[in-house]
């Protein structure tokens, strides 16, 4: 057992990718607690895909190089959330159908750009469905980097986006600046997505920003443990999947995000059989 633990970390690259899924899993557990206490897992998917143009419009701009991607894919998703803010604020248009129209237009965006390159299929899959055994020693620092700011924002907002959380009416009440904590809000689930964009890809990447949160909204109904929680399994699914990939010859994105579905339905058939018992209980006779 050991041996089969350790094999692979004699490889400079799988420690790099363990490194990233842990830092990945932590931001993105954390962001995506909210997420779903909010209900925007739409919003998180869509904002997901539109930063595919950026990818591939950095890609054309830059020759096929790719070491710029990260500030192209973040400067389409900060504009993203920003347009669909934009749009849904102060008009008819309500955010659902703001989020529909950004995402179509984004989405179509990237694809025509991307079907551009000749060589697309090899150059840009990995941004698509994830590459984390390809993870570069700057790809790390700038996960680090920017997985520290959305942390540190967290932490230092935490309560008011608790309140607008459970009861945007009483933050109102309170006079607290809905409408800029939704934006920033918005921005940080940006720079989640691009964070792990590398590891599980555009396709995949609302699966860690919400499966990971809704496990662990079942497992808890404390917010500050549901955080803790969500983050170990976006974490342990990173690791497991990780491994999966490395001796089965299988995606690293796809493999990631099994992981961390398994658990989700393992914990939801242990909740439901739960429910039954107590209630096959509560149904007998004293």
């Amino acid at each position: 057992m050991f041996d089969w633990l350790w094999a692979p970390l004699q490889y400079s690259f799988m420690w790099r990718g363990l490194i990233a899924v842990v830092l990945m899993g932590s931001v993105c557990a954390v962001v995506g607690t909210f997420v779903v206490l909010r209900g925007m897992a739409f919003f998180g998917d869509a904002l997901a895909h539109t930063i595919l143009p950026g990818v591939a419009m950095g890609y054309l701009l830059n020759g096929g190089n790719t070491n710029g991607l990260f500030w192209w894919a973040l400067g389409a998703a900060v504009l993203s959330a920003i347009g669909i803010g934009a749009i849904s604020h102060g008009s008819r248009i309500k955010e659902d159908t703001a989020i529909g129209i950004v995402f179509a237009g984004m989405f179509a965006l990237g694809i025509t750009l991307i079907s551009t390159v000749r060589s697309y299929s090899v150059d840009l899959t990995h941004f698509l469905f994830g590459d984390v055994l390809g993870v570069r020693n700057r790809d790390l620092w700038l996960s680090a980097i920017f997985g520290a700011v959305v942390l540190a924002a967290v932490i230092g907002f935490y309560k008011e986006f608790v309140t607008l959380s459970f009861d945007p009416i009483l933050a109102s009440t309170l006079r607290l600046p809905v409408r800029i904590l939704n934006y920033f809000l918005m921005l940080l689930m940006a720079l989640a997505i691009v964070i792990s964009l590398q590891t599980v890809g555009v396709a995949l990447m609302v699966a860690m920003l919400i499966t990971p949160a809704a496990t662990a909204y079942l497992l808890t109904p404390r917010l500050p443990r549901m955080i803790w929680v969500a983050a170990l399994i976006a974490s342990f699914s990173g690791g497991v999947g990780l491994y999966l990939s490395y001796y089965l010859g299988i995606a690293s994105g796809g493999a990631i995000v099994l992981v961390a579905t398994s658990i989700f339905f393992l914990v939801w058939l242990g909740q439901a059989t739960k429910r039954r018992l107590q209630a096959r209980t509560e149904d007998k006779p004293a």
